[in-house]
């Protein structure tokens, strides 16, 4: 039985955007690198941020060897110490050795080097005074976030945590959150509010651990900003970047969303996590940077898993990110190339409509979908090689613009004229890429057992096996 009402929820033009983007990264840095924290205490002497070769251009070309697209900028964390020339605190870059604009530097950097630039902007200051007053540092907070989405170009992505702590008066502050939101949809009508906000939620932890199947199509009250901040990290320390919950691993099967069907929302995820144990630089970790073995399996999980991967690499005091992560992004990036080269050459038949539509190149979304009849019980397509093939995985893609509608979906491989089930999955949506043990088969079946509605599907691609 379908359930038509479940794919009518759609994404809007930003959330298209922001998905096609698939992998990103996140830059820590400011006071607590030079003090070698993670949650700085505010008020540290200026002076103490005098990175001596600070290279934004180092940076993003690191990121871009990775095969990221974008890169977000922690311009002012949690001590309140500023990375640009803020009009509204003195507890910025303006009053330290450096005197540079480093917000404006990577934006620039970003530009050159053809990537998206995003921003983070704590709500949490553990400086400034008016912090717990109310409206009044509503006020502070919003001519700050004014500041960074005016004055360095267009903005991809605006990203709020929901950290709450004291501030130096001993007060906590409630965010006007809406207010913030429309701040941003005003000034950067393109730009994604992610986190706590309502365009991409998290996907649950900092480890980089992945659901077995991923919705965006779930209950509006996972926008709940305050939901968000109870689960965020509580301490200063980089333990949380480790840590995986085992609990919500269900947010929007047909089971989960019953008795919500009336108020849902396009509300996909995004997995983030860090090259190494804390998300600021200390030199005690260059020891410990994760390798790409497991940063490519987060990468397939993630970008493979209907999210988009924010892997955050922090710079050291200098002002340069560290040999060991240049070197680590470089082979990630390598890696995915290499996997993306080994797509199969096909010949394309479907259960029903036009072949093709059906899209085999990848990336890429290709330039139309293929939609079965309406009437296929069965849909599915095969991919034939006209010769046996070590296959490793198949990627799948839907036309998101008309929701998320396959609910089951099996792959079978076929060997010496006898097919077996290679994998299977639930959801799909934007992107799924299902890996398996190599198989030796000269064909590939993928077929829609469930769905929404009738399935749009944009990509049906295979990966063979590494030689």
């Amino acid at each position: 039985m379908t359930a038509p009402k479940l794919a009518t929820i759609r994404p809007s033009a930003r959330q298209i955007a922001w998905q096609a983007m698939e992998f990103y990264g996140f830059v820590h840095f400011g006071m607590n690198t030079m003090t070698n924290r993670e949650w700085g205490e505010g008020h540290d002497d200026p002076a103490l941020f005098d990175p001596t070769d600070l290279d934004a251009d180092q940076w993003v070309a690191a990121l871009k060897s990775a095969g990221m697209t974008g890169v977000i900028l922690t311009c002012k964390h949690h001590d309140g110490f500023c990375l640009w020339r803020s009009d509204v605190t003195k507890y910025s870059v303006a009053a330290s050795p450096y005197r540079g604009d480093v917000v404006a530097e990577v934006a620039d950097a970003a530009r050159r080097h053809g990537m998206k630039f995003g921003i983070y902007l704590s709500p949490w200051d553990r400086t400034e005074a008016s912090y717990g007053s109310g409206t009044a540092y509503d006020d502070f907070y919003v001519a700050q976030l004014t500041e960074l989405l005016t004055r360095y170009g267009p903005v991809f992505s605006v990203w709020l945590d929901g950290a709450n702590g004291e501030g130096p008066n001993g007060k906590r502050q409630f965010y006007d959150w809406e207010r913030y939101f429309a701040v941003v949809r005003e000034l950067q009508p393109d730009a994604v509010i992610s986190v706590c906000g309502p365009d991409v939620r998290w996907c649950g932890n900092e480890a980089g651990h992945t659901r077995p199947d991923e919705w965006s199509v779930v209950p509006r009250a996972l926008r709940s900003a305050e939901r968000t901040s109870e689960r965020s990290q509580q301490a200063d320390d980089g333990a949380f970047a480790r840590l995986v919950r085992s609990d919500d691993r269900d947010l929007g099967s047909r089971a989960a969303l019953a008795g919500h069907e009336d108020d849902l929302v396009w509300y996909p995820a995004e997995v983030n996590t860090s090259i190494r144990p804390g998300w600021f630089h200390h030199p005690a970790e260059d020891t410990a940077v994760r390798d790409v073995d497991e940063l490519f399996t987060i990468y397939l999980r993630a970008v493979g898993g209907n999210s988009c991967f924010l892997l955050n690499v922090p710079p050291g005091r200098d002002g340069r990110i560290p040999e060991v992560d240049v070197a680590v992004l470089t082979q990630l990036g390598q890696r995915i190339a290499d996997f993306r080269a080994r797509r199969l050459h096909a010949t394309v038949t479907v259960s029903s409509g036009a072949a093709g539509s059906v899209a085999t190149a990848w990336p890429g979304t290709g330039r139309a979908s293929w939609r079965p009849n309406d009437t296929d019980r069965r849909p599915g397509v095969t991919l034939a090689f006209g010769q046996s093939h070590p296959v490793e995985a198949v990627v799948l893609g839907e036309d998101i613009r008309q929701g998320q509608r396959i609910e089951h979906v099996v792959v079978r491989g076929r060997h010496d004229g006898r097919w077996r089930v290679l994998a299977e999955a639930c959801s799909v949506g934007y992107q799924r890429i299902l890996t398996f043990p190599p198989a030796e088969v000269d064909a590939v079946l993928v077929e829609v057992l469930e769905a929404r509605d009738t399935p749009v599907v944009t990509r049906v691609a295979a990966i063979g096996a590494a030689s």
